[in-house]
């Protein structure tokens, strides 16, 4: 929760920062379209979204509680998940509730000032998610590879250093894009056919030279993405190499539906956001409905399934949770 403390309190000073910046050239609001080409139905689109947001609500917030009130489960695996969850509440909440109203009810407007805020806060958190998955990775190869080392390895001052590098990296690489965005002159239609404010699609709405901005949002998709993506799987490369020498079919069994379900939300969350990135750039003939929906799903779909895969299927936070029902229940 600290990280998320001190990531907000940032951000506050990132907006006034933004906001004193730009005073003498105040800059339009921008037009967010939602998703070109079904305006029609995109109220529809927007009851799956807000499911996922409501899923990502209620599992980050119970996974957070549950872990922060029960002194068993401060231990590694746990005091990374309980990261990983605050991180999506912030991930998720920075991009559903403007992209439903503007499905909904057709608020397209977002002022300028609040577009790159949200953009820093997507964009930023989306770096920390993906180091916390590289940090739970870290975690499950220690855990499965060194059990006899694994509490003096991860100890508490160890797993503190890493949330600050997850935060600090978050914050020095992606402070950048909004700071970088206040030299773009904006001298055409400011109107942004997506559903929030995505860096690469107000980049492209610059009437000037966008060499820097387009460079610099590169060379962090690649180092951020290239190493995180590296280190995931070369981690899970010496897992499977370790469960293979495992005797017992019905204990390798166990571990590999661990890991697969973990395998499956990291290719959830990097998937769609390489594809997204890849599409910018080199994929003109990609429909832009299709290429939307599967950016915002991006950002909504990993905070909806992170708490079911890594909480609900985790044994300790299974059983908290239905003490605290069956309680509940009682009552």
């Amino acid at each position: 929760m600290t990280l998320v403390t001190s990531h907000s309190s940032f951000s506050v000073l990132l907006f006034m920062a933004l906001s004193n910046s730009s005073w003498r050239q105040p800059q339009p609001p921008f037009f967010l379209v939602g998703v070109p080409g079904l305006e029609e139905s995109q109220h529809w689109i927007a009851l799956p979204l807000g499911v996922l947001y409501l899923l990502a609500l209620v599992g980050n917030v119970t996974i957070s509680f549950i872990i922060w009130t029960d002194s068993s489960l401060h231990q590694p695996m746990y005091l990374f998940l309980a990261m990983l969850a605050a991180i999506d509440l912030v991930l998720a909440s920075s991009t559903a509730p403007k992209a439903l109203t503007v499905l909904l009810a057709h608020a397209h407007e977002i002022g300028y000032i609040v577009c790159l805020t949200q953009m820093f806060f997507i964009h930023a958190f989306s770096s920390m998610e993906s180091g916390i998955l590289v940090a739970m990775a870290l975690d499950r190869y220690v855990a499965i590879c060194h059990p006899l080392h694994h509490s003096t390895i991860l100890h508490p001052g160890i797993i503190g250093r890493i949330g600050m590098v997850v935060l600090v990296r978050g914050l020095v690489l992606l402070v950048p894009f909004p700071i970088l965005l206040q030299k773009v002159v904006f001298c055409r239609a400011t109107v942004i056919s997506h559903a929030y404010c995505e860096h690469m699609a107000v980049v492209k709405l610059a009437c000037l030279e966008t060499t820097v901005n387009r460079a610099y949002g590169l060379s962090v998709a690649l180092l951020v993405v290239g190493l995180d993506v590296l280190a995931i799987s070369i981690s899970y490369a010496l897992i499977l190499q370790a469960v293979l020498k495992v005797p017992g079919g019905e204990a390798r069994l166990k571990a590999f539906s661990t890991c697969g379900s973990h395998v499956c939300v990291i290719l959830i969350f990097y998937v769609p956001g390489i594809f997204s990135f890849l599409t910018h750039r080199f994929g003109h003939h990609v429909p832009h409905h299709v290429h939307v929906l599967l950016a915002t799903l991006y950002l909504l779909v990993p905070p909806a399934l992170n708490p079911l895969v890594y909480g609900v299927k985790t044994r300790q936070i299974r059983q908290r949770v239905l003490r605290v029902f069956y309680t509940k229940a009682s009552s």
